[in-house]
């Protein structure tokens, strides 16, 4: 379980405003990447703060809504078009940024999930499987894939075909499926090699 052993870390080097960075959205098919940034609160921390991915829908979206109401965040995402010019990886980053961007006091110090990070111009570190290690990160994580599942949700209204409500984009036998019958939409990622192999049969 994620705890703040890493934030005290740092909190003896003199840094008082710690922030975790995660993003939620790397490998679908379809729609954007999202970042999250959180400096939580020490003095209020929700009951059951984990690594996205190892909790319940419910459970993530009951400590979403804890976070955005105690706590300090910023929300950033990356375009589908953005990931295609860019690559996922500077996207990814691009949405880290401007996830800080979005944060209403600035952070002394930025843990970031992973093994690589943006160019922030904050003193930060990368920290691999930081969501399982920092509380912070953790939260990050929890916000992020939230906030894309909520976008996915969205989206599937204007296309229900390809059941993105259900897959959040990623590449399952239905998404497949939808794409062989009724093509590539604006939300997905042309860049992408499945996406881009049904683009050069349909062009041929």
């Amino acid at each position: 379980m994620p705890d703040f052993s890493v934030e005290d870390k740092k909190r003896q080097l003199d840094f008082s405003n710690i922030a975790g960075v995660d993003e939620a959205g790397r490998g679908p098919w379809a729609g954007p990447v999202y970042s999250a940034i959180v400096i939580l609160n020490r003095n209020c921390i929700p009951e059951g703060i984990n690594d996205s991915k190892k909790i319940s829908e419910k459970k993530r979206i009951e400590l979403y809504e804890e976070i955005l109401i105690n706590h300090k965040y910023g929300i950033g995402f990356a375009s589908p078009d953005e990931i295609d010019q860019l690559n996922i990886l500077e996207a990814t980053f691009l949405s880290m940024r401007r996830a800080l961007e979005n944060l209403i006091i600035k952070p002394d110090y930025i843990l970031v999930d992973g093994n690589l990070s943006p160019s922030f111009n904050i003193p930060h570190e990368s920290i691999i499987k930081g969501d399982s290690i920092s509380m912070s990160i953790a939260a990050a994580s929890i916000i992020a894939k939230v906030e894309r599942d909520k976008f996915m949700l969205n989206i599937d209204n204007e296309h229900p075909e390809y059941k993105w409500k259900k897959n959040k984009g990623y590449g399952t036998k239905d998404h497949q499926n939808a794409l062989n019958a009724h093509g590539v939409t604006k939300y997905h990622r042309k860049s992408f090699s499945p996406i881009r192999k049904i683009l050069s049969l349909s062009a041929d």
